[in-house]
């Protein structure tokens, strides 16, 4: 789930940003170009935790533009297929439910909900078990497990389900 491992990335300043301050211009640019961001291959990049090396600058002819290579440490998080998450109903409709665990948007359909919910459409469409105990709605918090990851060069999608032990509503804002 999260990881924290060595990147790599070639950084370009504009010489106005050169002088006493290079390096916390470099270190800056970094953290609000990579932070936040996806690459299918690593996961979320969700902090820069240190700079491991800022590599000599080349100019780039014609533009007046320095590349440096940066090597830094990172902490990413990348969900794995057979994982617990707990996560925000986001949206519901009768196909299932949509949730967020931090960056990553996970779908739920109907069919992997238990036998027991049924799905009331109305101004706040939930799934409800037959005796009302238990309702997910927007804003609901569900534990779920991811059961299928779809990578893209700059996303990742989630499949879940909350049909096994242990998985389903863990706090409902009606309730609350």
């Amino acid at each position: 789930m999260f990881f924290h491992i060595v990147m790599e990335r070639n950084m370009q300043l504009h010489p106005r940003h050169f002088g006493r301050n290079l390096r916390e211009n470099i270190v800056s640019k970094l953290m609000k170009d990579v932070e936040g961001t996806c690459s299918g291959r690593h996961g979320f990049v969700v902090a820069i935790t240190g700079i491991e090396n800022i590599g000599k600058g080349l100019i780039r002819d014609g533009t007046g533009f320095v590349t440096f290579p940066v090597k830094y440490q990172c902490v990413v998080f990348r969900p794995f297929k057979g994982e617990i998450l707990e996560a925000v109903v986001t949206m519901v409709n009768k196909m299932g439910f949509f949730a967020e665990a931090g960056p990553v948007q996970i779908f739920v359909s109907n069919h992997l909900i238990p036998d027991d919910m049924e799905f009331q459409s109305g101004d706040m469409p939930n799934y409800t078990t037959s005796d009302g105990s238990v309702k997910i709605q927007k804003d609901s918090e569900v534990r779920l497990k991811i059961i299928g990851t779809r990578v893209d060069a700059t996303e990742i999608f989630c499949i879940g389900t909350i049909k096994d032990d242990f998985l389903g509503v863990i706090n409902d804002p009606a309730t609350a």
